[in-house]
């Protein structure tokens, strides 16, 4: 009886550390997604009033949580049912991915009109405010689903071939990881033209190291969340590139003397800007007619 109380103690110790490390590949794995992540929830928890930003941060963060309850079942039953699926969904996932990555380069250099225009400052009623918030927060929500679908096919696409255990548990945790870790961060960044305003505030000397403190991280924020921008859209590239290049034999075997790196932002890149002008087209299409 004994030893086969310690035996199954065992079993679950090396199944633990099979869990560890499969959850550190596949967190590797979904880096660039969480990086882009990251970047686009910052940038949509940003702007609010101070004293809002926390619970509009957590509001989103409550409905990633609801996103990944949702997903994750589904993935497993994929998985387990139609494992095939799980690649056409990461292939279709991966294009998606390059669309967004080549149109925000597009934009870039091709802004639309609605960049130009200036929105005047009004005073606005709590009703108004709470109704922009509430905007806010489902489109950051919509955001966070379609990321999380590929999230999660990207860290069951890096343990397909382990046991549906192991899937489950791995998978869960790289899910949870992304919220918290995600979210977490976001906190911080959105939090640090208050934290610089506090040390400017700290006392009434003039251009006191508390001052010099303040005042970068005040003109931080902004900065960082283009460069996350930036990074974000790097991330997509390289991200649906690696999709593509991992499970498309054309793609695997192109440009074997050239390093891989440039081959999946490469790759990446070219589906992004096909995907987009196929979108354009059928745009225009539908508005002639």
């Amino acid at each position: 009886m004994a030893s086969g109380f310690f035996a199954i103690l065992d079993d679950v110790a090396a199944l633990l550390d099979d869990v560890a490390a499969m959850s550190k590949i596949a967190t590797k794995k979904t880096a660039g997604i969480l990086g882009d992540d990251l970047a686009v929830n910052a940038e949509k928890a940003s702007g609010f009033v101070s004293d809002r930003e926390l619970p509009v941060l957590w509001a989103i963060t409550k409905g990633s949580l609801l996103n990944k309850i949702i997903i994750l079942p589904i993935a497993f039953l994929l998985s387990a049912f139609l494992p095939w699926a799980v690649t056409v969904v990461l292939i279709v996932g991966g294009i998606y991915l390059a669309y967004e990555g080549a149109e925000k380069i597009y934009e870039y250099f091709v802004p639309h009109e609605h960049a130009h225009i200036a929105t005047e400052m009004k005073e606005m009623t709590k009703e108004e405010i709470l109704e922009i918030e509430k905007t806010k927060i489902k489109s950051a929500i919509v955001t966070d689903f379609i990321l999380s679908i590929e999230i999660v096919i990207i860290a069951l696409g890096a343990v397909i071939k382990e046991p549906l255990l192991t899937q489950i548990m791995v998978v869960s945790v790289v899910a949870l990881l992304a919220t918290v870790g995600v979210y977490g961060i976001v906190a911080l960044i959105v939090r640090m033209d208050e934290f610089g305003t506090r040390l400017i505030n700290y006392n009434e000397e003039d251009n006191s190291i508390s001052d010099k403190i303040g005042h970068f991280f005040v003109n931080a924020l902004p900065k960082v969340i283009k460069a996350l921008s930036v990074i974000g859209t790097i991330a997509l590239l390289l991200v649906s590139g690696g999709i593509f290049v991992h499970n498309i034999d054309f793609f695997h075997h192109l440009l074997p003397n050239v390093p891989s790196l440039l081959v999946e932002f490469g790759v990446g890149l070219i589906v992004g800007f096909i995907a987009l002008l196929f979108y354009i087209g059928i745009k225009k299409l539908f508005v002639k007619s």
